[in-house]
């Protein structure tokens, strides 16, 4: 456990907005003082945080003293109404993000969801 309480499998693979349409990232989270666990790897977007780097801040915040290695990003569309979450484009300052990859993490939070991914737009 870190010094925060926080451990690598209490940490939610999920928190995105309940809707609409804003950039995400997708990390790997560590714990340094345990080297011999597999990183953890996360989805996280905010439609308050203007930059991808804010996210970063934002989850860095709430994480520490876990190490967080962003992996790139994107945006998603999340049309609760309609139970769709579509996952594009990139981030500018941390390149694209897997989509396939954030798919497949989303798709457990998800379950009812329909999922689409696309690398058109940013």
């Amino acid at each position: 456990m870190s010094s925060s309480g926080v451990t690598l499998d209490a940490i939610p693979k999920v928190d995105i907005d309940k809707s609409g349409v804003f950039k995400y990232i997708l990390i790997n989270v560590t714990d340094k003082n345990k080297q011999e666990e597999s990183p953890v790897t996360i989805v996280r977007g905010y439609a308050h945080c203007n930059y991808h780097s804010d996210i970063l801040d934002e989850v860095e915040g709430k994480l520490h003293p876990l190490q967080c290695e962003v992996l790139g990003g994107g945006r998603i569309s999340h049309d609760a109404d309609f139970k769709r979450i579509k996952i594009y484009g990139y981030s500018q300052g941390f390149g694209k993000a897997d989509h396939e990859v954030t798919a497949n993490i989303i798709k457990d939070a998800y379950p009812k969801y329909t999922i689409t991914i696309s690398d058109e737009g940013y």
